[in-house]
């Protein structure tokens, strides 16, 4: 039994950055989960699908807040379905980030009223060049700003009044993959008038990325306006999402000028107020994606985080909870939330639901001095990390030779963990499908690869060498001990088995096999 005692700093210290302390009063870490566009369109919806959220293991939901129902009638305004969410989620103990699906989710303005879409006149659309009006509401409208405010507002005064203390409401996503499709921008009369007043063509050219930058700035300047209206009626963390730029297409063909990364400069200047701009990652490259939204801390950026990494959705399958672990172990990410969860198979849920479970006793342990995230498949199988001379060399589970399912044919499953300094010689690792060994710097740089079932025996004998071999220098590392563990909600760490022999290869590393998800307390000795 051993009592963790001080702060768990790489996800508990507290932020410097654009958001203040409006980071630091969210329930940290969100082990969130986002509902499917549907599921909260009717109160029964919601009786049903939030308290099977709770068993999932998720301790935040993130709700869409649908205008058209809001708003059905012009001036009136109705709030069932965000009352009976904010009733449920308290009664189960689960936080709310609601999405406003305002004038647009993904591009499209699907979900604005039937009166707003109706009325072309009062709240024009986007065009393309050819003057074709897209089903895009033109954020140079002023009408069309002022509609969307106007419900917006009533919203965040109606979840101020229901939930003043912020203890289910715990943030807020404006819009919803914000973006132009079929055209780089818009090409609106009111549009092709601020496009002439800033002299875009002049200050970065006529192409579709010039295009794009013009549209972020001001896709970006509309969302302060909404933004800073929340900030008056409810301050609480904002954040915006973007759906990637990936596939080589090119601006027009995915959601553009919405809040990519390297548009991040233009949506910093549009849109101050926002604390957040947020991925979601569906295609292949997790670890890129996170990396491009992961700023930290930059002397030159004046003491500020750029940009905290907080994923409000990501593909729900099985590779899900080891990338939850990658995101907050090698970015102390905010949150991780797999979307359309409500619809998702068993089996793509179980691995969220056994990774929230490790991430929240990772998150009672309260001394980590570091923490990295591992994440590995069949074709990035290893990453090496020196750890103040001590050299952890990580890799996918069936890097290991005598397991069969490495060489059947079938796509390995993604393995990842999350692994945590305690101290020297002293760590957790937390995940499903990984293998660690540690050594020394001279002991690593020796090394001789050999292939060794799973006996610890040569595989085969071999013929006597004549090369000459030198003289072995240095220290090496052992492992001391090798412990499955829980830990408690106090940060108790609690025994529950030894792993020795052959689950450690008679002492040559720790592992943790696929389909299997532990904690184990590793712990070292040099000699």
């Amino acid at each position: 039994m051993k009592k963790l005692s001080v702060l768990l700093v790489a996800l508990a210290t507290t932020l410097t950055s654009v958001a203040g302390d409006r980071l630091t009063s969210l329930p940290c870490p969100i082990l969130g989960g986002e509902l499917s566009n549907s599921a909260a369109t009717s109160v029964e919806d919601i009786d049903e699908v939030m308290p099977r959220m709770k068993t999932l293991g998720l301790n935040t939901v993130l709700v869409p807040a649908y205008w058209e129902f809001i708003e059905p009638i012009e001036g009136q305004f109705n709030f069932t379905l965000i009352d009976r969410t904010i009733d449920v989620a308290r009664r189960e103990q689960l936080h709310v980030v609601f999405l406003w699906f305002g004038a647009w989710k993904n591009s499209m303005s699907c979900y604005a009223p039937g009166w707003f879409k109706q009325d072309t006149k009062r709240f024009p659309r986007a065009m393309t060049a050819e003057g074709k009006q897209m089903e895009i509401a033109s954020c140079f409208s002023d009408n069309v700003l002022q509609a969307d405010l106007k419900a917006f507002s009533a919203l965040m005064q109606h979840i101020k009044e229901r939930d003043p203390q912020r203890e289910v409401v715990v943030m807020m996503q404006i819009e919803n993959e914000i973006g132009m499709l079929e055209s780089a921008r818009d090409h609106s009369p009111s549009a092709e008038k601020a496009y002439k007043k800033e002299r875009w063509a002049e200050r970065y050219g006529t192409d579709e990325y010039a295009d794009e930058k013009f549209m972020a700035l001001n896709y970006a300047r509309y969302v302060e306006h909404l933004a800073k209206a929340a900030r008056q009626i409810h301050d609480m963390p904002l954040y915006v999402n973007a759906a990637m730029n990936s596939r080589g297409r090119r601006p027009g063909e995915y959601p553009s000028a919405g809040p990519l990364a390297h548009l991040i400069d233009f949506w910093h200047e549009g849109a101050p107020s926002i604390d957040i701009l947020a991925p979601d990652i569906y295609d292949t490259g997790f670890k890129s994606w996170c990396a491009q939204y992961a700023m930290p801390l930059r002397p030159q950026d004046g003491g500020m985080v750029k940009n905290r990494l907080f994923i409000p959705e990501s593909r729900c399958c099985e590779n899900s909870g080891v990338r939850a672990l990658y995101a907050f172990g090698e970015h102390q990410a905010l949150g991780f939330s797999p979307f359309a969860i409500d619809q998702a198979s068993p089996k793509d849920t179980e691995s969220v639901t056994k990774a929230y479970g490790l991430l929240r006793q990772v998150f009672n342990s309260k001394r980590a001095l570091n923490t990295w995230g591992l994440l590995f498949d069949q074709e990035d199988q290893e990453r090496i990390i020196n750890d103040d001379n001590v050299m952890m060399t990580c890799r996918h589970f069936f890097t290991l030779p005598w397991d069969p399912r490495a060489t059947d044919g079938s796509t390995w499953p993604e393995g990842g963990a999350m692994l945590i300094r305690l101290g020297k010689f002293d760590y957790l690792l937390a995940g499903s499908g990984v293998v660690v060994d540690f050594k020394t710097p001279t002991e690593k740089q020796q090394e001789q690869q050999k292939t060794l079932g799973e006996d610890g025996f040569a595989e085969a004998g071999g013929e006597k060498s004549n090369v000459q071999r030198s003289m072995f220098k240095g220290k090496r590392l052992g492992l001391f001990s090798v412990d499955e563990v829980t830990i408690s909600d106090d940060g108790t760490m609690q025994y529950l088995r030894r792993h020795n022999g052959d689950q450690t290869h008679q002492g040559r590393h720790a592992r943790i096999g696929v389909g299997e998800w532990k904690l184990l307390h590793i712990k070292l000795y040099e000699y």
